[in-house]
């Protein structure tokens, strides 16, 4: 099984034929959205100043999406990055988002959604990497394991594909992240929408998606 290809859904076409040559990269919408409490980035932290309430500052620019709500209604700290998802054909969603954010791919993470022994499973990879199946399958306590069609991810998370979050899916599905998150303060993954990244603590993505961690990423 780790000898044969993995089928990676993010890197399905954007829909647009040819996909469109971007004159700026990424073309980075310039609202970034703090919430809940402190950040960090590149080694330094940037706190929510004295005195700000401990609540989500919202915005009109960027509607909350299922995932954003879970982690409103948590409390936990994150912040919202909107980029244009417009991109190439041949280039994948989270590829897309790294490129559009200027973003470390190994702390830029893609949500799939496979089978294992049948059970629709999430797998939270980082974008620099694929999937490895077997390294799921073990993961997740089966034996085998293969990428789930396009239309049952979508049914099962309640998001469409390029946009799906590990975070408030319609079903609860078993997830399992990759533990190289751990080795980052903060790490992005979709906030449930093309063209916007949630970025917040490993820890809090662990938790609130009650995921286990595991080296499944190659």
């Amino acid at each position: 099984m780790r000898g044969a290809a993995s089928v990676d859904p993010s890197r399905a076409t954007s829909g647009r034929p040819g996909g469109r040559r971007r004159t700026t990269l990424g073309r980075v919408l310039d609202t970034v959205l703090l919430t809940a409490g402190a950040t960090e980035r590149d080694g330094r932290r940037f706190p929510v100043p004295a005195g700000s309430p401990r609540r989500s500052l919202r915005s009109c620019a960027v509607a909350a999406t299922p995932a954003v709500r879970v982690l409103e209604r948590d409390g936990a700290a994150h912040t919202l990055h909107p980029y244009d998802p417009e991109h190439p054909s041949d280039q994948g969603h989270g590829e897309a988002a790294v490129a559009a954010l200027g973003a470390d791919p190994h702390q830029v993470f893609k949500t799939l959604v496979a089978r294992v022994d049948g059970t629709l499973t999430v797998a939270v990879v980082p974008v620099a990497g694929s999937l490895d199946l077997k390294a799921l399958a073990a993961a997740a306590g089966g034996r085998k394991a293969a990428m789930a069609e396009p239309a049952d991810a979508e049914r099962a998370t309640g998001y469409v594909l390029g946009g799906i979050s590990p975070l408030g899916q319609k079903k609860s599905l078993p997830t399992v992240v990759d533990e190289s998150a751990l080795g980052f303060p903060t790490v992005m993954v979709s906030a449930g929408r093309r063209g916007l990244q949630v970025e917040l603590p490993p820890a809090d993505l662990v938790r609130l998606t009650k995921a286990r961690t595991a080296p499944i990423a190659r």
